[in-house]
């Protein structure tokens, strides 16, 4: 049984980055950069007015100014201005050459049909000239950046509409167990309904990666070796729930060792989640996860989550927020590293009722996760936790 630090480092450092394709921007949200971006233009591209108003030579401005044309956003200035001279100009046209300052229309009168006079006391420039945001050439998102919907606007803004990232990991996920059901069937008598692999497949959607379904196999050692092998074909990753515990028909621990000529790990010193397995096949990985759903869902999120990111060569850093218990916490149990679920009031982790790794309605009404460290049994009121959003 090793610590979870060990083992998330032996996950991150096994796992090598998958190969990179080109996408349509469009399908861009959730993959990860393969390449900087530059920019191909200056932005803003020209000199630029930030609002309604006159654009004009500062110098000018306490005089009446004769207007020489109107210029509207998205058509070019076709005069330029003398000495004591403006042009009436909208928001985000292009300054006309002979202006170095734009003064607003709240700030202007007519003195006469074709003239204004600036009627504050001062003004701003109110101008973003050609490259201040951005020079041609600059890069606007680094290698590794995990694509949202502003690195769209950007990719889109320096017309990079082909971006090159790395691809989408495909996870199997495959149900084990003579107990389970569908979730569309009702159980019978020592049945329960399969909730792990629909969490799952939503996790891994979660992540941006690709998961196909496998189904419940039962426990059988040749039909669930069978099922292994095909989805060992078809994926980067495979994930099994269940069978992995010390029970004579937990035969998923024994079969991945066989397949992946031994585990890196078979145990982790965490509640939930201890039985949970790791090897690697060729160049693909299997991860064998407890059968309970609670223990699922916190091993997912602590172990193949990051080890899918780093497949995508993302640099995943889990946002904990630091925060003060509000109440005390027993932890009599102190030989592994444990996670409970919290609820978020008021910028303080409130630990749910939890009664154990099947406890799925508790990370219903759960924020996030805090942990507490081996061998420590309790975790006094006003304790700073890091709690890991869910």
């Amino acid at each position: 049984m090793i610590p979870l630090s060990q083992a998330l480092d032996l996950v991150l450092n096994t796992a090598k980055p998958l190969n990179p394709e080109h996408i349509d921007i469009e399908q861009a949200l959730g993959r990860v950069l393969a390449e900087n971006v530059t920019s191909d233009i200056d932005m803003p591209p020209f000199n630029k007015a930030l609002m309604d108003g006159y654009a004009c030579n500062k110098s000018d401005i306490a005089n009446p100014l004769p207007i020489v044309e109107t210029i509207s956003a998205g058509h070019p200035p076709t005069k330029a201005l003398g000495p004591n001279q403006c042009s009436k100009i909208m928001t985000g046209a292009m300054l006309p050459k002979g202006a170095n300052c734009v003064f607003m229309v709240e700030y202007s009168r007519e003195v006469s049909s074709n003239k204004v006079l600036f009627t504050g006391k001062n003004t701003n420039d109110n101008i973003s000239y050609q490259g201040q945001l951005v020079k041609k050439g600059e890069q606007v998102l680094k290698k590794g950046c995990l694509i949202k919907p502003q690195h769209i606007g950007v990719l889109a803004t320096v017309g990079h509409v082909k971006p090159l990232v790395y691809r989408q990991p495909k996870v199997g996920i495959i149900a084990t167990g003579d107990e389970l059901v569908a979730p569309n069937e009702k159980p019978q008598i020592s049945q329960i309904r399969d909730s792990n692999s629909l969490q799952l497949l939503a996790q891994t959607r979660q992540v941006g990666a690709i998961p196909t379904y496998y189904g419940i196999i039962k426990d059988d050692k040749k039909a669930l070796e069978e099922e292994i092998d095909t989805a060992l074909k078809e994926n980067d990753l495979v994930i099994l729930s269940g069978g992995v515990s010390m029970g004579d028909l937990d035969l998923v621990s024994d079969i991945l060792s066989q397949k992946c000529g031994g585990l890196l790990f078979d145990r982790v010193q965490i509640k939930p989640g201890k039985p949970t397995v790791f090897g690697t096949y060729q160049n693909k990985y299997c991860f064998g996860l407890p059968g309970n759903p609670v223990s699922a869902f916190v091993i997912f999120t602590l172990l193949v989550k990051p080890f899918l990111y780093k497949l995508m060569r993302h640099d995943y850093q889990p946002s904990d927020v630091k925060m003060n218990l509000p109440t005390s916490i027993n932890n009599k149990k102190a030989d592994r590293e444990r996670w409970i679920p919290v609820l978020v009031q008021d910028s303080c982790p409130i630990p749910l009722r939890y009664q154990g790794s099947s406890h799925i309605d508790a990370l219903s009404y759960a924020d996030g996760l805090i942990s507490i460290p081996t061998n420590v049994q309790s975790l006094p009121k006003g304790t700073t936790v890091d709690v890991r959003s869910i």
